[in-house]
């Protein structure tokens, strides 16, 4: 075999290395019954927080419809949560990925982050098409005009709390694609899932209740009261179902003690992939606006979702799930701050919680 026998736009070619048809049966490029020429050559960058980059997964679905011989790249800060099957390639943001990338040619380049690098990226890649955020004349702008919806909800509050539209809507709609649905795709560990089986033999055939009590550092208005969560633990232990308190580091001490107030399980804390594993063992997710929801959809768990400082018409449910607001509403648009005295998330009952849950049923 010839150096110009090699297939180098084949969907199996992995550079400087025995392809998989190759090492499984011994197969080369002349002639090779595996050859699968590449259709399209396609970038997403969704930089992070992690719930935004499972948010944009759903475009995955679309992309392998329309091009299932498509090489797909993606750059992320959050390469654990992506579904390995679906991507070629997943690299993360260094020198060296922002080097390769510059130097590679793409018919399909997306860029959905309003970050400086990732916008000034679109910019210098080389590609047919480019969807999305883009460094323009010392700002940020819009690759094409369907972005400059998402581009000014952005910009301004008012039109930001006026928007009727939720995220996927918004970002099939920049890469020029209606949304039809497509579901989250998550990545989950199954031999770690088959380990938190045991939440099923502990809660004896009740319903498991997730109570996720984070939400980050970034948006602490969003929290619930201390006092509501250990409530709503016992009212949910009285009425026959099985709660569980789920969160990360940050949360360890505050679940601890809610587990020691309510006499419920608290199982620890954990790495992000065991996380995922853990809540897949659940049948209700409770949460405010956090990572966990976005855990929560892509698991397909009935959810109830804790809303104060955010549009409420962003976050897409599927169907599955009722998103509960504080009864006196909210006076803080994404505020990382309250303005009142007493905040309005004291206003969102334990019996509001329940309703909604049980409506869930």
């Amino acid at each position: 075999m010839e150096l110009t026998d090699i297939k180098f736009d084949c969907i199996h070619f992995k550079g400087a290395y025995p392809c998989k048809p190759n090492k499984t049966h011994n197969r080369v490029c002349l002639n090779c019954e595996d050859y699968q020429p590449i259709s399209k050559r396609i970038l997403i960058i969704k930089l992070g927080a992690i719930g935004d980059v499972i948010r944009t997964t759903p475009l995955l679905i679309r992309y392998r419809e329309l091009y299932p011989n498509a090489h797909i790249t993606w750059l992320t800060l959050s390469p654990a949560v992506l579904p390995k099957d679906w991507i070629d390639e997943i690299l993360t943001p260094d020198a060296t990925a922002y080097f390769r990338l510059q130097n590679m040619a793409f018919d399909i380049a997306i860029n959905l982050d309003k970050e400086h690098e990732a916008c000034a990226l679109l910019a210098k890649v080389e590609a047919k098409e480019k969807y999305g955020f883009i460094w323009k004349d010392n700002h940020i702008d819009v690759a094409t005009e369907k972005a400059t919806h998402k581009l000014m909800t952005g910009l301004d509050d008012q039109l930001s709390q006026d928007n009727e539209r939720n995220y996927l809507d918004e970002i099939f709609e920049i890469c020029h694609q209606e949304f039809r649905q497509e579901p989250y795709l998550l990545n989950i560990n199954e031999e770690l899932s088959m380990k938190w089986n045991s939440l099923k033999e502990q809660a004896e055939g009740k319903k498991i209740v997730g109570l996720n009590t984070g939400c980050g550092a970034r948006w602490q208005t969003r929290l619930w009261t201390d006092e509501n969560w250990i409530a709503f633990a016992k009212l949910l232990k009285e009425k026959g179902y099985y709660p569980v308190l789920l969160g990360g580091k940050q949360e360890d001490e505050k679940n601890r003690f809610y587990s020691e107030q309510a006499d419920v399980f608290y199982p620890g804390h954990f790495s992000l992939e065991e996380f995922i594993a853990l809540t897949a063992n659940c049948d209700i997710i409770v949460t405010q606006v956090s990572m966990m929801m976005h855990i929560a959809t892509g698991l397909k768990k009935k959810m109830v979702l804790f809303n104060n400082i955010f549009n409420k018409y962003e976050f897409e449910l599927y169907g599955r799930g009722v998103i509960v607001e504080p009864q006196s509403g909210c006076d803080c648009f994404y505020g990382n701050s309250c303005s009142r005295e007493r905040r309005c998330m004291h206003d969102l009952s334990v019996e509001q919680a329940m309703t909604a849950l049980e409506d869930l049923n």
